[in-house]
């Protein structure tokens, strides 16, 4: 197995300090605000965290282990916060009809009537938050919200090294495969086109990236490494996280892999009818250049120069 490495934080530059004691006032400023000190999450005998695992069970109900990756909680707290909502007789937990290993969590009747006293106190706490504000505060201030909310939806996701033989590895290239057939004008065949085994993807040779998102794979990109010049291949994002900066995160992501390998020149191509990636690569730094392989799928070849020489010309 490859072991797993973040490269988030190696794609881009660190925070300065003044940025990071600006989140931490914000940070304050509302916990603060929303109650999230008090062991009475508005004024209910529970704190937030029993409360929003009682949102986030809702009417449908939710996995224990899926509830866990979305909350990023580990798995002791979680199990308290648990056992103190069934002793509440608001949750109960069950086996899953669908996987024996899997547990599932619903609402008691109580539980649903809970829920329905917190949704109704939560709504009265927005309104108490907003009241103070004149329309244009109001707008100001929703506005800002939507922003911060997708920023830390957009940091949420995690880029890390995949072992490509991985069942989460296929399950993204399965997803890739299928989208490109759906998408070029005469279907994709992926042993038509140039290849990017197992191996060329396990480090030395290769490496093969996955993000992650509330414990989903969302996306993937690969670099096959040659002697001063790598490959891109296999980008993918999912659709339902699209417009977070997945895709040129995992492009960062591999070429920080590239400057580490000290490859000259990473290079990549692309089919017409992906404008969105063109976009990408293009806004990314790299040039459109004549072709330097046979692909199939390919009618755009972009390259970026890491640094010294150019290398030789590959079709591989």
């Amino acid at each position: 197995m490859v072991a797993k490495t973040r490269y988030q934080q190696v794609a881009t530059p660190g925070p300065d300090r003044d940025i990071i004691s600006q989140v931490r006032s914000f940070n304050r400023a509302v916990t603060q605000r929303i109650g999230a000190l008090e062991d009475r999450f508005l004024g209910v005998g529970r704190s937030l965290g029993a409360s929003r695992v009682l949102f986030e069970i809702g009417s449908t109900g939710a996995g224990i282990r899926e509830l866990r990756s979305r909350l990023g909680l580990d798995s002791g707290y979680m199990s308290r916060l648990l056992r103190g909502l069934v002793k509440e007789g608001l949750i109960r937990i069950a086996q899953s009809k669908k996987d024996a290993r899997a547990r599932m969590l619903s609402l008691t009747a109580a539980g649903r009537r809970e829920l329905h006293e917190l949704n109704r106190l939560s709504d009265q706490e927005a309104t108490l938050i907003l009241e103070p504000l004149n329309e244009r505060q109001r707008g100001s201030l929703i506005r800002a919200m939507e922003t911060v909310e997708h920023l830390l939806t957009s940091s949420a996701v995690a880029i890390e090294v995949e072992d490509p033989s991985s069942q989460a590895s296929k399950e993204c290239l399965a997803q890739y495969y299928r989208e490109l057939a759906q998408r070029f004008e005469n279907g994709f065949d992926p042993g038509a086109s140039i290849s990017a085994t197992t191996r060329e993807l396990t480090p030395p040779n290769g490496y093969f990236l996955v993000a992650w998102f509330h414990g989903k794979a969302v996306g993937c990109g690969a670099l096959k490494c040659h002697r001063d010049f790598g490959e891109i291949k296999r980008m993918w994002v999912a659709s339902s996280t699209r417009g977070l900066g997945v895709g040129r995160r995992i492009l960062a992501s591999l070429e920080a892999i590239a400057r580490q390998r000290k490859l000259l020149v990473i290079r990549l191509e692309t089919n017409k009818s992906l404008n969105e990636a063109q976009t990408l690569y293009r806004s990314s730094g790299f040039a459109e250049v004549p072709a330097f392989n046979d692909e199939p799928y390919a009618h755009h070849w972009f390259e970026k120069r890491l640094g010294g020489p150019s290398p030789s010309k590959s079709t591989s």
